[in-house]
């Protein structure tokens, strides 16, 4: 049994370092794109740039996350902090794209705005060792909600710091160039906070256990199908990551970079919120439940944004997109870690978050000619709607049936 003051100290410290990371990826997010088109890269090279962040992000996280049990999941976590340091330092120096591309690989970029590499799979490894089940989706809601309004915080500053760099003089591609150098600062604040984790977030030693494939044993044909399903529903919303839906508005509405980072705070703290609310409704109906029936209309709005004529109800759908379509998030994660053993839960986070970096990968490449071209805008709107409508009723099917512990309790008394 985990001291109480351990087991708080440990959790404040992960909520700490998600709050920073989280800001650095919405910092960034509604700059990034604008900052690799100053810097001279084409549609095709922007679009190359972040399929490498992203699959550079997966491999990380398949590579850290799958061995953070067997080796320190504090240990891996300062690992990964201090890539993103040197590569956030790359990214603000760079001015060809094999520059850009090494930083892409190595430094847990995320053109998203969301979670990338393999700090969430060892937090909410680290979350789950240090409190009970019946608190589990609680706590992964709250973090969830830290998580995003850090995340609309980071996107209201990255907007506005640019915009007032640029109206006291600086050139644009100056102005983006300096502001990038809150990613690697955020790098070195977690590096210092993960120092101070406690040895309790850690992997209980299993005798005699031998890993197997990617650090899976008995969990493993629930994690690839899972992964599967989830790898499905990234690819869907890889066709809108936020960078893309900054560069949107930007080309369909001539939005300055301020008024996009107001318009992702609000999306950012609608999806943060939304997951307190998808608390009470996964104990009333079940996670699986909660995470599908949430989703399916969220899709059908998203697929109504680049047929709204003005900005404002453009904003206006999206932000009622935002207001659902995060309810699956804490669901999903708090489903992942109960239904796997409590020794695999690091490699089952890090395997179904690379299937999913991976799926998001792929679909940039297909979105950022789309996006620029007027005819083809609203197909990226479309696609990522549709495909992730297929991948909820597809989970349903597979999985409404398997539950975890805390439900089979309260089916069984």
């Amino acid at each position: 049994m985990i001291p109480q003051s351990l087991a708080q100290r440990s959790l404040w410290l992960l909520f700490a370092t998600r709050v920073v990371r989280l800001f650095s990826f919405g910092f960034i997010a509604v700059i990034l794109v604008l900052h690799l088109a100053a810097t001279g890269l084409n549609e095709v090279e922007i679009g190359v740039f972040l399929t490498t962040a992203l699959l550079g992000g997966a491999a990380l996280s398949l590579i850290i996350s799958t061995r953070a049990d067997r080796f320190g999941r504090r240990r891996m976590i300062l690992l990964g902090s201090s890539l993103k340091i040197i590569a956030g330092v790359m990214l603000t120096q760079a001015h060809s794209l094999p520059v850009l591309l090494g930083a892409a690989a190595i430094g847990v970029i995320s053109p998203t705005g969301n979670e990338m590499g393999p700090f969430l799979a060892i937090e909410q490894a680290s979350l789950s060792q240090i409190i009970p089940d019946r608190s589990r989706t609680g706590v992964f809601a709250l973090s969830h909600v830290i998580g995003f309004t850090a995340n609309a915080l980071g996107a209201l500053a990255g907007g506005w710091v640019t915009q007032w760099l640029q109206a006291g003089g600086m050139s644009v591609a100056e102005s983006y160039r300096t502001a990038m150098w809150v990613f690697p600062a955020c790098g070195v604040l977690i590096f210092v906070l993960s120092l101070a984790l406690q040895p309790q977030i850690e992997a209980a030693v299993v005798a005699e256990r031998h890993p197997g494939l990617l650090g899976l044993g008995r969990s493993r044909k629930i994690v690839f199908k899972l992964s599967g399903l989830f790898a499905i529903d990234a690819f869907g919303g890889g066709f809108i990551v936020q960078s893309f839906v900054a560069w949107w508005f930007h080309l369909r509405f001539g939005a300055e970079p301020g008024m996009i980072g107001s318009l992702l705070f609000g999306t950012n703290m609608l999806s943060g919120l939304s997951a307190l609310a998808a608390v009470p409704l996964a104990r009333r109906i079940g996670l699986v439940n909660t995470m599908v029936f949430t989703h399916l209309p969220s899709n059908f709005l998203l697929m109504a944004v680049p047929f709204m004529p003005t900005f404002d109800l453009a904003a206006l759908c999206l932000l009622a997109r935002h207001l659902i379509s995060q309810m699956d998030v804490p669901t999903r994660q708090s489903y992942v870690n109960a239904v796997v053993d409590p020794h695999e839960r690091s490699a089952a986070n890090g395997v179904t978050a690379t299937a999913r970096q991976i799926g998001t990968a792929t679909a940039p490449l297909l979105a950022a000619p789309m996006m620029a071209a007027p005819a083809l805008a609203a197909l990226p709107f479309i696609l990522s709607g549709g495909i992730k409508a297929v991948y909820d009723i597809a989970l349903w099917v597979q999985f409404r049936r398997l539950r975890p512990p805390e439900e089979q309790a309260v089916k069984g008394s």
